[in-house]
Formats: structure tokens, sequence, C-alpha cells
């Protein structure tokens, strides 16, 4: 049965929507669903190639306009590229979604490697609500989605950066929602589990107990935006994700969700097999 998408407000929401991770996975979903709701866009992320693929194809779909903008969210001076790609725009919406994982055992990974996904799973979530927070706060409407992972809820073994940097962006926006709601600005956390994607598809999760929880990127998209669109603090995406939470004991969680992750590290059998070249990161891995 196909998706039903979200409905957003263009005036509330538009005319422009910054969306980082915007080439694959979840980002590219959003991409698709702002684009149908007539909502122009700037599509960021590492592979411009793609994102103008994707851009050309909304446009001529929906009829919008779109800006391709080439930038690792990892890197110093981000921020800046984004906001000279943007500062002659009414930015209405800000999707952050861009995320990036190390699977395996913690001190096995490099330490420069743990830095970088610090870096884009919680400098940039910060930086761009802070930024264009302010902003969006002036114009007295417009809306911050940020994505976390059901991975932030309790810690997680073999993805223990991931884990902990994801459950900062659950908290930041969280309290963010509450402070910014009195400025007219929606802010939600979507809190997606397992979603089928290239990257899950790579790291085996299909093959594991994760599969039970598996949704398309499409579906996650649309549990986010609507929840956006109802100005709610958190969202967990899919039904099986919200009961599992809510039924099974932290401690349990982190057992069961280690397990799966331990299981999907040992197909990867060196260093450089744990981020996929060529794939933004926004396609997530674990639940």
């Amino acid at each position: 049965m196909p998706t039903r998408h979200a409905h957003l407000d263009k005036q509330r929401f538009g005319p422009w929507a910054l969306v980082t991770g915007a080439s694959s996975g979840i980002g590219r979903a959003f991409a698709a669903q702002l684009a149908g709701n007539g909502i122009n866009l700037v599509l960021a992320a590492r592979r411009l190639p793609v994102l103008d693929e994707v851009g050309r194809g909304l446009a001529r779909q929906h009829h919008i306009q779109y800006r391709a903008v080439r930038v690792d969210l990892a890197g110093p001076d981000f921020l800046n590229t984004l906001i000279d790609a943007t500062s002659d725009l009414d930015l209405g919406l800000i999707v952050s979604d861009a995320g990036d994982m190390n699977l395996g055992e913690f001190l096995a990974t490099s330490h420069d490697a743990l830095l970088a996904e610090l870096r884009v799973n919680t400098e940039a979530h910060l930086s761009l609500t802070h930024h264009f927070g302010q902003s969006l706060a002036r114009r007295g409407a417009g809306g911050i989605l940020l994505v976390s992972s059901v991975a932030g809820i309790q810690g997680v073994p073999y993805i223990a950066n991931y884990s902990a940097s994801k459950a900062y962006v659950l908290s930041l926006g969280e309290a963010v929602h509450h402070e910014l709601s009195a400025h007219g600005v929606h802010v939600t956390v979507l809190v997606p589990g397992a979603t089928a994607t290239a990257m899950t598809a790579r790291f085996g999760a299909g093959k594991t107990a994760m599969s039970r929880l598996m949704m398309s990127a499409d579906a996650c998209a649309t549990q986010g935006l609507a929840a956006l669109a109802a100005n709610r603090a958190v969202r967990i995406s899919g039904r099986m994700n919200r009961v599992t939470v809510a039924l099974t004991p932290r401690k349990t969680r982190t057992r069961m969700f280690g397990a799966m992750n331990k299981s999907m590290a040992h197909q990867i059998t060196t260093a450089s097999e744990r981020r996929t070249p060529g794939v933004d990161s926004d396609d997530r891995t674990v639940a």
C-alpha cells in the first residue's frame, strides 16, 4: 500500500526548506515530500551530482525550485557554506537529517573517526538549530526537524558513540521545542528505528532480528513531517518501535540492540568497510 504523504502548510514552512543528507535515504524522502507540498528546496550533502539529479527530478515533477549544496558536515566550515548558500532565501524549514555511524567495537574504532561521527551527529544539529532558529524566531513562523534514533534512548553496544550522540539530539530538540514554541516555531525530533536504506542493506540488517522492525524511508519521513505539522516535540517512527520502547526495559533494549549490531559488525572485516564510500550517512543503519 502506498505511503500517505504528510501535508504541510506552505505559508508556515515555506517558501524554502533546507534539507541535509538529502541525496539518499530518509533525507531524500523528506525532500520528495516537501516538494510535493510545493516547497522549494536547498539540498545539502557530500555528493553534488546526486543532489542535482534529485533536485532536477523534483523540480520537473512538482514545479519547484532547488539549489544543490556540496557540504561535509564534519568539516570545520560547514555552517558558513550553508549560510552563504541560503542568505538570499526565505527559509521556513530546516530538516537536519544527516548523521554518521561507525559500526564495530568502540576501542577498535579510530579516535579521528569517532570525532568526525560526533561532529556530524551533534555539532551539525546544534549549529543549524542555533543559527537558523534565530531567523525563524524573528520570522515568527517555521520549523526545525531534527533526526535522532531509537539508539539514542539507551546506550547501544557496537555503536556506542552513535547512540550517545543521538541522545544529545533527542535532548536538545525536546528542550528547544518548548523554548521556540513561544516564538511560533515548531521543533520536532524524529526518532527513527530500523529503516530500509542502502546502508542498512550493506550491513545486512535485513538478515537480523532488526528486519521485523524495518520500515521504509518514505513512511519514516511522513511520520516526521506529520509530527512537525502538529508541533509534537518527539515522534518515534513506527508503531512496533513505539511499543518496543514502551514495553521493553532499558537494559533489555541495550542487550537486544547490541546483539543485533554485533551480528552486523561481524560482517565487516576491515575498518575501511565500516563507512560506505559514496553513500551519505543519512542512510540509517540501526534501530
